[in-house]
């Protein structure tokens, strides 16, 4: 599976003549260093000069132009566009620093440029455009190593007049290779279910050679939509969803929680970026653990 491209310890660059205070405490979210990084820029000469200086121009410009009046709405504007686009470049920096002291604590390695991900699943080859805008490589478990990463893809759609509009729509996956199981389950969707239930035969027309899996539990049925190959061992797929991995995807799975597997590929996924200390290592876990069903059945 290929990953993100990640600097490597010897290639990362050095520190900045400023890091970020090492806490004395875990870290919760990135919140908690926007403020020193705020504090950081608000300190600097340059930042108020180039403030400052737009600020002016925009005034004494709109004021010859137009008048006076126009000129101090000018300035006040531009003062206020600026000092959001400082206060988003400290909340950058607080991101940035956040996943690299939490990849630090659990033995990963954080990348914050924008990467890709391998189209091995459906929701990874969805859009016009597709990227991760953080992503953490390593351990998810003992014994268990992949990729979590905050991923986007792009749909482009335009209006009646041509003009074009980009929607956005965002996930933080979990992203593990486990080939032992591609032979005896070449792939699985288990997706969280919207719309009417009487629509079901109506769509499953339309799904080619994916058959959807009844199991016999209404809670799992209520909350999942489930789907394999046409020609899975359907004996096989019952014992995969033991009572047990039943329990834990309707009780104890995060919100929204969904994994598709395709030729050994897993992909486990949630709506959201999520960027804090507890939302992470909740898709971690959750990734392992479907992993860890899957290599438990392959076993047998």
């Amino acid at each position: 599976m290929s990953t993100p491209e990640t600097p490597s310890p010897e290639n990362a660059p050095p520190p900045t003549s400023e890091p970020a205070p090492a806490p004395a405490t875990k870290l919760d979210d990135a919140n908690d260093l926007r403020g020193h990084h705020l504090k950081r820029l608000m300190r600097k000469k340059t930042t108020w000069a180039l403030v400052l200086g737009l600020t002016i121009v925009a005034g004494a410009a709109f004021a010859v132009l137009a008048s006076p009046a126009a000129g101090g709405i000018a300035a006040g504007i531009v003062a206020v566009i600026s000092l959001l686009v400082v206060f988003f470049m400290a909340d950058s920096a607080a991101g940035d620093d956040f996943f690299e002291f939490y990849a630090q604590q659990r033995g990963m390695i954080a990348s914050s440029d924008r990467g890709r991900l391998p189209g091995a699943t459906p929701l990874l080859r969805k859009g016009d455009d597709r990227y991760t805008e953080r992503s953490l490589l390593g351990p998810l478990a003992e014994g268990i190593e992949g990729t979590v990463a905050l991923y986007t893809y792009e749909e482009e759609t335009r209006d009646s007049k041509g003009n074009k509009q980009t929607s956005y729509y965002h996930y933080t996956v979990g992203l593990v290779e486990v080939p032992e199981c591609a032979a005896r389950i070449p792939e699985l969707y288990c997706q969280r279910k919207f719309g009417f239930r009487a629509l079901e035969k109506f769509e499953d027309v339309f799904r080619g050679s994916k058959d959807r899996v009844k199991l016999e539990s209404e809670v799992l049925d209520d909350k999942y939509e489930i789907f394999a190959d046409e020609k899975q061992d359907a004996n096989w797929l019952r014992q995969l969803f033991s009572p047990t991995f039943i329990v834990w995807l309707t009780d104890s799975a995060p919100e929204k929680f969904a994994f598709e597997l395709v030729d050994g590929t897993l992909c486990c996924y949630v709506n959201g970026h999520k960027e804090s200390t507890a939302e992470l290592d909740e898709i971690r876990a959750a990734s392992a653990a479907v992993v860890t069903r899957l290599r438990e059945e392959a076993a047998e």
